[in-house]
């Protein structure tokens, strides 16, 4: 059994590379001039009407919209993290590091792994990508299985609430997550040189270290950059004692570059993903000397993108991007490997735009995806599957006096074979109408119509046998159906000097939705001896409404500091046509905090509500609401050409227990109890 110990010696090495980091010769800078003191890489540094919202996002670009819109512009639902706000919202995973945001939550079987829930809906229903590409990993197969990506290194993460399939294919029929992590870089480098750089240690009943480094440099023609983070996390403590097993460990580091013009850019990337993490919900036996269950992970990823900028037109282009992922990891039982998953992934990406602000724009896209799944060991419950998919997309946009108007349509193909059976062959078709009225000076309405179709994947078409990290017999169903999903949404915006708001409601009608039910029946774990629950995949008609909201108020602007109180809130409901609820929904959510920030200082105080989940599917057990008491403060300051920050965080100060209503591992894990962050950043 792995225990809890001191962070070992490149922990130290990699704080070291943090303070020498900025003593670095800005070989390819001139000197800064007045104008020119704090470094590119620090976003604090803002007019002050920059800084008037909190969450004002009418400058940022979403990368993972086809006509590269801000914000501010899209019908569409769409959640973007940056700057401070990203800062004071990583986290280890993926999933907790987005779950502030209304109506998205975390998947959860230990701090190893989270992956994003929107809406109800999580698994292959949310795509998660990396620079509009998808992540290419395995945690659709189980949840157990953690998404290959590193929040620690994200310069902003895009959220597309509700049917994304246009732009990323059927497997995005519930949302999309993009990070962008910029390692392709697409335009020089301000003054030739920048990079920022972090390290955090953990008290309380979270322990540890993760430390990140990141520089960039050029000149007009070519850039550069290189990036690396070092996680250490030993098992936590919850009001309930150890989590024994619960510990993470993750180095992950990249290198990339690009020839740069004023006809756009081409360049590449490469990164590798190590990640060890255990399984709390097998956490061996310490007095027989029995180490837990623990899965070591690593992908290799290898990208190139491009751009050829103003082709035809100011503002018309090609882009196109390509990624190859080689990825593989073992599950240990003990000091034993057991099973081994193994996936290689290609994909392709292109899209070109047209037309002009004054009439209709839109944009033209290609996708093409080849991968190949394979599962060797005691817990190979998915055969050797090879896919195949090709989708086609356009989307257009036409803006009048006060109202926009987004359509869009997407055909694709998608073929999934398992060695040694018949394979199957889908063709998804996606619709979508939005709508954008401005009502009055700060009012907006919007409103989404949208017709989206999704192939089953492997695991839902071809699973037999015991999935043990679930502890379960899982059978798939080769018959199962495409998967469709009329949704209604109706959203309404505001924005003044005083406040900025957003409410929005949905309603999403399910044909032949797929999810795996408990039969009731049992089969007999030999090794483990016990009997495991059977459960199958099936199909049902099903219902998904909800609503959610969330508002800013600037309550205060003074020489003494400015006061921001951030509400928020969400919620679900998901009913099978025929009667009965669907399993596994995460319940409704309250959520507020105080903000104050002057001359450098920042400081804030909030509280979640999670409530209770008892709207639960057949077999499930009710899951009991907790509320989360967190904090943070932090001082930015120059000096030179550098900027610092000093912080410090503080979670679930009130020590309560907390347990995640969607895991299959509620009833054996905990939520860490009370715990501190501390740390330094610096912006060179």
């Amino acid at each position: 059994m792995r225990e809890s110990r001191p962070a070992p010696r490149r922990a130290l090495l990699a704080t070291a590379l943090l303070l020498a980091l900025p003593a670095l010769p800005a070989f390819a800078a001139d000197p800064p001039t007045d104008d020119q003191k704090t470094p590119p890489s620090d976003t604090r540094h803002q007019s002050k009407s920059e800084q008037d919202h909190i969450k004002d996002l009418s400058g940022v670009v979403v990368t993972a919209s086809a006509l590269q819109d801000t914000a501010d512009t899209l019908s569409k639902p769409v959640e973007v993290l940056s700057g401070q706000r990203l800062d004071e919202a990583r986290a280890g995973t993926l999933g907790d590091t987005v779950a502030s945001l209304p109506g998205v939550q975390s998947s959860n079987f230990g701090p190893g792994v989270g992956r994003p829930i929107i809406r109800g809906m999580d698994g292959p229903r949310v795509a998660i990508l990396d620079g509009g590409l998808a992540s290419q990993d395995v945690s659709t197969v189980s949840q157990d299985h953690a998404p290959a990506i590193e929040p620690f290194l994200a310069d902003q993460i895009e959220v597309l609430k509700g049917p994304s399939t246009l732009l990323y294919g059927s497997g995005a029929i519930g949302g999309a997550v993009n990070v962008v992590d910029g390692r392709i870089p697409e335009y020089a480098i301000d003054n030739g040189f920048s990079g920022r750089a972090e390290t955090r240690f953990f008290a309380g009943d979270q322990h540890g270290n993760t430390t990140m480094a990141r520089v960039d440099g050029g000149s007009d023609r070519f850039a550069l950059h290189a990036d690396a983070v070092y996680r250490h996390a030993p098992d936590y403590d919850t009001p309930d004692g150890r989590q024994r097993n619960s510990f993470v460990d993750t180095r992950t580091g990249a290198v990339g570059g690009s020839l740069l013009g004023d006809w756009g850019f081409v360049g590449l990337s490469a990164a590798r993903y190590k990640d060890e993490y255990g399984n709390p919900g097998e956490p061996g036996d310490i007095a027989l000397g029995e180490r837990g269950v623990y899965i070591k992970m690593r992908q290799d990823r290898y990208e190139a993108k491009g751009a050829l900028r103003d082709l035809w037109g100011e503002g018309n282009g090609l882009r196109f991007s390509f990624a190859h992922t080689s990825y593989q990891h073992t599950e240990f039982e003990g000091d034993q490997p057991g099973t081994v998953f193994r996936k290689n992934a290609n994909e392709g990406r292109m899209e070109a735009t047209f037309g002009s602000r004054d009439g209709w724009q839109g944009a033209l896209g290609t996708q093409i995806a080849a991968s190949t799944f394979v599962a060797i060991g005691e817990e190979a419950f998915v055969p050797e599957t090879s896919t195949r998919a090709y989708g086609l997309f356009g989307v257009a946009r036409r803006s009048w006096d006060g109202f926009q108007l987004d359509l869009g349509a997407r055909l694709d193909r998608v073929k999934s074979t398992p060695v040694g059976g018949a394979g199957r062959r889908f063709h998804p078709v996606s619709l979508s109408a939005a709508g954008a009225w401005k009502l009055a000076d700060g009012w907006k309405l919007t409103l989404n119509l949208d017709r989206a179709e999704r192939a089953p994947v492997e695991e839902e078409l071809f699973s037999d046998g015991p999935h043990i990290a679930t502890l379960a017999y899982e059978i798939g169903n080769p018959n199962l159906r495409k998967e469709a999903a009329n949704q209604l949404e109706l959203g309404l915006q505001y924005q003044s000097a005083l406040v900025d708001a957003k409410l929005s409601a949905y309603y999403n009608r399910f044909r032949d939705f797929i999810y795996i039910a408990d039969t009731g029946q049992t089969w007999y774990w030999e090794e483990g001896d016990q009997d495991l629950p059977v459960r199958q995949w099936s199909q049902a008609d099903a219902r998904f409404r909800g609503v959610e909201g969330e508002a800013v108020f600037h309550l205060a602007r003074s020489d003494r500091g400015d006061w921001d109180l951030r509400v928020f809130g969400d919620a679900v409901r998901a009913t099978f046509v025929g009667g009965g609820n669907v399993p596994r929904i995460p319940p409704s959510r309250l959520g507020a905090q105080l903000r104050w920030q002057h001359d450098g200082w920042r400081a804030a105080l909030g509280a979640t509500r999670t409530n209770r989940q008892d709207k639960i599917g057949e077999y499930e057990t009710p899951t009991a609401g907790f509320t989360f008491v967190d904090a943070h403060v932090s001082k930015h300051f120059d000096t030179g050409n550098l900027s610092w920050e000093l912080f410090a965080d503080g979670t679930n100060l009130t020590n309560q227990v907390g347990r995640v209503a969607t895991s299959f591992l509620k009833d054996e894990v905990v939520l860490p109890g009370r715990s501190v962050g501390v740390g330094v950043r610096v912006f060179f």
